[in-house]
């Protein structure tokens, strides 16, 4: 039995292989310029989407970015990688996990997925919060952490990484699955989807129009760079490394 349609979020990120500097002012970081992506776990979340559209097991995958009107451009990227269609909902400013996952609410009531996927955590805020408030706004099963999906009728099986191992878990669909690195490895973009994707519906939304007012709940103080490693001490003995370790206060 397939299912009627998978819901995937695209976050716009600065690129995992650019080195991220903080402004002068610590007011934030510097982006001008920088190369943007696709976060790496949504890009998965959206890969094994449309496998499971592939297989048979659905029949539509949306993608839906929330950011500036520049995250078009990776919204078109997953149109590329086979997506159906896009929504972008258009802000200028970052939204804090609980009014993302209002928003990705939202558009459920709109579209009625019977899946949403969604990254584990985004690169640049890694708070991992969006995919299991989302679970708790509608009020459906969640697994968090997927390495592998298995969809069976109107359940899916799910195996997370915990600390102690693996955890299977099935969960009635609808639901929510948020997944990690090992789950796939996302395929490369060739020239001739990039061309098809641009005749792909991709709606532009504003949170009026969902009719979500943002509220600033945190506020950052100050952005500064990790304070620098200190140089390694080479340890002759074991005798010299448990000294120096005590020397400071390590043990």
């Amino acid at each position: 039995m397939a299912i009627n349609r998978i819901l995937v979020g695209i976050k716009r990120v600065v690129d995992y292989n650019v080195r991220v500097r903080p402004k002068a002012d610590g007011s934030g970081v510097m982006t001008e310029g920088a190369k943007m992506s696709i976060n790496p776990f949504d890009e998965i979340a959206l890969e094994e989407a449309l496998r499971i559209k592939e297989r048979g097991q659905a029949t539509e995958v949306i993608v839906v970015g929330i950011g500036p009107s520049d995250a078009q451009a990776q919204l078109r990227t997953a149109l590329a990688m086979g997506a159906d269609r896009a929504v972008l909902v258009q802000v200028d400013v970052p939204l804090e996990p609980l009014d993302g996952a209002r928003v990705f609410h939202q558009l459920i009531v709109r579209e009625q997925p019977h899946l949403v996927m969604l990254g584990k955590q985004a690169i640049d805020d890694d708070n991992n919060q969006t995919g299991q408030m989302l679970a708790a706004l509608w009020n459906r099963p969640q697994a968090t952490f997927a390495s592998k999906v298995e969809i069976n009728g109107e359940v899916v099986r799910v195996t997370r990484e915990v600390d102690a191992g693996l955890q299977t878990l099935d969960v009635d669909l609808p639901a929510v699955i948020t997944v990690d690195l090992r789950l796939n490895e996302p395929r490369y973009v060739k020239l001739p989807d990039i061309m098809k994707a641009k005749k792909k519906p991709l709606d532009v939304l504003t949170l009026e129009a969902l009719g979500i007012t943002p509220r600033q709940r945190m506020h950052a103080v100050r952005y500064d760079a990790p304070t620098p490693r200190q140089k390694g001490v080479l340890a002759p003995d074991v005798a010299t490394l448990l000294a120096e370790l005590t020397n400071r206060g390590l043990v």
